[in-house]
């Protein structure tokens, strides 16, 4: 169970099994991946309604409790049900499937994301498993307390670098001459980096101001901020201080 200590606008400043978030979680962690059936997001309702059917009975056949899915697709009120099912089972640490497709849906990505967390238990831990670095200050923000290490490996088996403002194809722009090993290093620096910058400025309360910096630096992420601050006000106003 995740235990929060501290809370700046919906960030959860916590402590899961003694890690702190936010934070990384590498596939191959201790915690039990419970078993799920897997489905793309862009499909019709009937086949996320199954995939989500499927999950949910996979979940409640399985002898543990830990990392389970939330799938549903592109449907909200399905991952809200297969969410809100999952805890129930008693996993206390959910994965949000589809995640490469949901950065690419801003609008998507903000319904999905605070729909889930309004939700479901605030001390069942959100985990967005494949990231783009200049993402995470803005889906700390919203919630999410947990990103995929493997990212970082992702992207440097492309040969690509990752910043905190921005992803760099060193074919293109030749700032380092990384073998691959450096470069998934260097990487999964750069993720430790981003993560301790946001706990500071949470602990802070300063994270709102990294986050629209951060946003500066890509449309996608200034679009979903936007999106956020437009549609969700209530939302980001039940957790901010008004002095």
């Amino acid at each position: 169970m995740l235990e929060i200590s501290l809370h700046d606008g919906p960030a959860r400043l916590g402590k899961y099994d003694g890690q702190e978030t936010p934070g990384i979680l590498s596939s191959n962690t201790p915690i039990p991946f419970i078993p799920d059936e897997p489905m793309p997001y862009n499909v019709p309702k009937p086949l996320a309604e199954f995939s989500v059917n499927k999950t949910l009975e996979k979940a409640a056949e399985s002898d543990e409790t830990g990392l389970a899915v939330i799938h549903g697709s592109k449907y909200p009120e399905l991952r809200v049900r297969c969410a809100l099912e999952l805890e129930k089972l008693g996993n206390d640490i959910l994965l949000v499937a589809n995640p490469e497709e949901l950065l690419n849906r801003p609008m998507d990505l903000i319904k999905i994301l605070v729909k889930l967390r309004e939700n479901i238990s605030p001390n069942t831990a959100l985990y967005f498993p494949f990231i783009k670095t200049p993402f995470i200050p803005l889906l700390a923000y919203l919630g999410v307390d947990f990103f995929g290490a493997d990212s970082g490996n992702f992207y440097a088996q492309l040969g690509q670098m990752t910043t905190p403002h921005r992803i760099y194809d060193l074919k293109d722009y030749q700032l380092y001459r990384f073998n691959q090993e450096e470069l998934r290093g260097y990487n999964q620096n750069t993720m430790d980096f981003v993560l301790r910058e946001v706990r500071e400025n949470i602990r802070n309360k300063t994270l709102r101001n990294l986050v629209e910096e951060r946003c500066c630096s890509s449309t996608e992420t200034m679009t979903a901020l936007r999106i956020l601050d437009r549609d969700y006000g209530e939302y980001l106003d039940e957790y901010t201080a008004l002095y």
